[in-house]
This record gives C-alpha cells, structure tokens and sequence, in this order.
C-alpha cells in the first residue's frame, strides 16, 4: 500500500512538473513574440519620426558664431524694446525640430514672438557644441536635455531658464503652455 501511494504520489508530481515545464515554454515562446512586436514597433517609430524630421525645417546653423550672433541681437533687442529667447538644441533634435515648426505655424504663438522678442537657435551638435556659450549659461542642455530656452532682457542678462518637457502634451506641445511661457515673459512683465 505505501508503495502504491509513494507512486501514485511521484506521478501526480511528475505530471504537475510536466505540465509547469509547458507552460513555461509557452510563456517563453510569448515573450519572444512579445519582444519581436516591441522590436517592430520601436522600428516603426523610429521610421516615422526619422520621416517627420527630414520634412521639418532646420533652424539651427552649426556654422554660425553664436556669441557675435547673440551680440547682436542684443543690439536689436534694445532698439526694439524686446527680450531675447535663446532656443539650445540642434537638428538632430526632433523635440527641438517640433518646437519650432510648432511657434512658426501656430499665428498665436508667432505672434507673441514677433512682437516681443528676438529669437535666436543656438546650436549644440558634434559639429559645433559651443562650449563657451552654453557654459556662460550654466550649460542647462546637460541638466534639462534639448531644447531649452534661454530668456534674456534686452541687456543680455539672463532672466530665465525653461526646460521645455513641461511644455509637451502628446507628441507636440501645449498650446495654453507654450502660450503662458511666452506671455510670462515678456518685456512688460519680466
């Protein structure tokens, strides 16, 4: 009798161990075609935003001499009575691509830009990091990512620092943010 239940028992047991072996290969069998969609899907993504940045335009000139080009336009900046906005990023940027093409098409947004400040892309890429620029500005690239935006008056002297994640929603931007960011500092009010 105990030699039937000790058996019956090792058989019951090797069953159930059977049966989790299976299973377990069947969960194998669906991570490994989870992990093929997720592979395909971050793919796709990757396409389309590859796509969307080769049609958007590209504002940042890795060329350009950054602080003769912010002299400047601090130079206009005083003229007009404006601020400065320093847009930091690059074209490899599509957060930076998107902001832009973003105010440009957006007749509210330009409009604030237009009438209250100058607006300048300052470039960070491998070609020309700018050191010397970003350091005069406590390099926030390196603390916020890219873009962000550099507020002056119209003196030079730094007024803000707006890291610009909080002023996504989606994959775009916020109109009612962006707009507020804008209006807040304006030459009037900062």
């Amino acid at each position: 009798m105990k030699k039937l239940i000790v058996t019956a028992f090792i058989g019951i047991g090797f069953l159930g161990f059977s049966q989790n072996l299976k299973s377990e290969s069947n969960v194998r069998e669906k991570d490994k075609t989870l992990l093929v969609k997720t592979d395909h899907a971050e793919l796709e993504a990757k396409k389309k935003a590859a796509e969307e940045k080769a049609k958007l335009p590209k504002p940042y000139d890795p060329k350009a001499d950054a602080e003769k080009d912010i002299q400047a336009l601090i130079g206009k900046a005083k003229k007009a009575n404006k601020n400065i906005i320093i847009q930091a990023g690059g074209n490899w940027c599509i957060w930076c691509l998107r902001f832009n093409q973003y105010v440009q098409t957006t007749p509210e947004l330009k409009n604030i830009v237009d009438k209250n400040y100058e607006y300048y892309h300052l470039n960070y890429s491998p070609d020309n990091k700018n050191e010397k620029t970003f350091a005069k500005y406590g390099n926030p690239g390196e603390k916020f990512g890219y873009p962000v935006f550099i507020i002056l008056d119209k003196n030079g002297k730094t007024l803000h620092i707006q890291q610009s994640d909080v002023l996504e929603e989606g994959k775009g931007y916020s109109l009612e943010k962006v707009k507020e960011f804008f209006n807040k500092w304006t030459p009037t009010k900062s």
